[in-house]
Formats: C-alpha cells, structure tokens, sequence
C-alpha cells in the first residue's frame, strides 16, 4: 500500500516536471517567432496642405493701358511721315509733318496787322494826349476830348487783337509738325505723304510704355473673385518668374458671345523685358480660403473618441495622430490639421494595424 502511494506521488511529480519544461519551450518559441517576424507591408499617402479653393489660370495678352490716336490741331496737307509701325518713339520726338506755305503766310498776315495796329495806336494815343493838353487850357471841349479817348482806347483793343492773331498763327505753325506726347511704341500709321487730313483726324497710333497691364477674359462665376482676391502674372518666355497684378478696371457686362468679362490688370512692376503683345498666364487665387489636406477616406481610424491617421516615421514605426476633419467627401476626407506637410499616412488596413508592429512602405499616393 505503501509503495503503491509513493509510485503515484512521483508520477504526479515527472508529469509536473514535463508540463513545466513544455511551457518553457513554447514561451521560448513565441518568443523567437515574435523576434523573426517579418515587417508588414503598408501603402502610405503623403499628406499636403493647399488653399481649399485651387488656384485658377487664364491666358491673357500684355496690352498698354494707355494707346491713343494722336492726329494735327491743324488742317492741310502731308508733307513728311517719319516713323514706321513698331518704332519706338520718345517724348517730343516728331513723327509727320504738314505743308507749312499756306501757314505761313497766315503768320506774315498776323504779323503785318499787327505792325499796322501799332502805328495806329501811336497815332491815337498822341491825340489823346493833344487833347487832354488842350482841355486843360480850356481850348477845346469835352466832346473832342472823349472821341480822342475813345479813338485810342479802340487802337488799344485792336492792337491786342493783332497780338492774340500773331500768338495763334505762330502755335498753328508749329502745330504743322506732329510730335509724341510720350514715350511709346507706334502701332500703326493712318496716314500717308500727300493725304490732305483735317484738324484732329487720328494720324499715328501710339501705344505708351508708361504702364502694362494684362487683358483677360474671366468667367461670371470668377468675378467675385478677381474683384477681391488676389493675382499675379507670368509670361510665356518667362514661366519662372512672377509679375504682382492688380486690377484696374472690369467690364460692366458680358460679351455677348463668350459670356465672359473683359478684366485689366495693371503690372507696376513690369520693365523693358515685357513687350506688348506677349502672351502671360493670369492666376487668381482666394487668400480668404483655408489651407486643408485632403486624404483617402480608408486611412481614417476611429476608435470613438476622435478620428486619427496612422503615420509612419522613416524607422517604419506608427504612430496614431489625433486630427480635425472638415469635411467628409464621397472618396476622400478634407483636414485642417493635425499631421504635419509631407507626413506619411497609412492609407488601407488601418483597422488590422498593430501600433507595436514595424511597418515596411511598399507604396506611396500623392494627394
């Protein structure tokens, strides 16, 4: 009885020792497999912060904001033109000439009645004088005395008149040569050598280089925009380089056609380099919009108290990131914030990710 007692205490005994030694073994086995595991595979989506509002382009031309036809003061005919579509052209630089005969001799005219009215004047003024000489002695009445003054007051008056005729042949003399009242560039030549024009019929056209500006057509849904956003140009020949723009002025209606609006923009900062006629992109943006990223939908994770991103670090570790949802969109989620520009966000499988686990980027979406 005895032995059969101490036979069953030392099989207890082995079978404790066995079960023990077996759960030393299957630890020591998790734990080599928890050590070899491998790293799981993520495709990642870059995050980028924009205006919530995108930008917009439209193709414009550089036009100058002053282009005026400039034609004689003067009636007659041409006699000389001195510049040609394309010239450039500097203030006071005279660009056609009239015939100056006919001119001129209205000039010798004004002349000659003025010589005429000075010697007149002389002579009535030396009888008022007499006159008032002989009243005074009392040989003469009051009568003669007023027909002297009145005789020399309306030599006075012609004179004058002479005077005024002189100044006015000789401007119209010098109008006979057609000058730019700017610096510019001519656009284009209405008249031609031996074409007899009248006074103030356009002549040259000249474009100043004062200021540019740029012309575009904007849709009536951007008109609000344009009136209080924000804009800049490019040129073409120079895609890297910015041009500040502001507008100017912004048709009151449609073209009938387009159902767009003509809208200028002047360029202050635009020099030489800037030629009329060049094509420039316009870009108006909105600076009262937020600045959001927007993320696929499915790298959303929300375990109740606030929606997160995993975000994986360059070591391949993630980490959850709290952050503040705009707006739900059919395939992506608007945010304002809460990962940093450039973070790295797990877009599928967040459901199944182990924070503990290293994550290996398979993949990367730009958004």
């Amino acid at each position: 009885m005895l032995a059969k007692s101490i036979l069953s205490s030392y099989s207890r005994l082995l079978a404790g020792v066995s079960l023990a030694f077996l759960a030393v073994a299957l630890a020591g086995c998790n734990e080599k497999a928890a050590e070899t595991a491998p790293s799981r595979p993520v495709l990642v989506a870059t995050a980028h912060y924009e205006a919530e509002t995108p930008e917009r382009n439209f193709v414009g031309t550089i036009r100058p904001r002053i282009e005026a036809d400039i034609g004689f003061r003067v009636a007659g005919k041409v006699a000389r033109r001195l510049v040609e579509v394309g010239q450039t052209v500097d203030d006071g630089q005279p660009l056609a000439t009239l015939d100056e005969s006919d001119l001129k001799l209205q000039a010798e005219q004004a002349d000659a009645e003025f010589h005429a009215a000075t010697g007149v004047l002389a002579q009535a003024g030396a009888a008022e004088t007499r006159a008032k000489e002989l009243r005074a002695k009392g040989w003469t009445t009051d009568a003669q005395l007023d027909q002297a003054k009145a005789a020399a007051d309306e030599a006075r008056a012609r004179l004058s008149r002479a005077a005024r005729s002189v100044d006015l042949t000789r401007n119209s003399l010098s109008y006979a040569t057609l000058v730019a009242d700017a610096r510019g560039v001519v656009t284009a030549t209405l008249v031609e050598p031996g074409q007899v024009v009248a006074s103030g019929q356009a002549a040259i056209r000249l474009a100043r280089f004062s200021e540019k500006e740029a012309v575009v057509a904007i849709p009536e849904t951007l008109v609000d925009r344009a009136k209080t956003g924000s804009a800049s140009v490019s040129l073409w020949s120079e895609p890297n380089r910015k041009y500040a723009a502001k507008l100017r002025e912004i048709s009151p209606s449609a073209d009938p056609a387009t159902r767009t609006y003509l809208a200028k923009f002047s360029l202050p900062d635009a020099g030489e380099n800037v030629e009329l006629g060049m094509t420039a992109t316009l870009t108006l943006s909105d600076q009262r919009t937020a600045r959001v990223a927007r993320l696929p939908l499915s790298a959303l994770y929300n375990a109740g108290d606030k929606p997160s991103f995993y975000v994986v670090d360059d070591g391949g570790n993630v980490s959850l990131k709290p952050v503040a949802v705009k707006s739900y969109e059919s395939n992506d989620v608007v945010i304002t914030g809460g990962v940093d520009e450039g973070a790295r966000v797990v877009a599928l499988g967040v459901q199944k990710l182990d924070p503990a686990q290293k994550v290996r980027v398979v993949s990367s979406l730009s958004f």
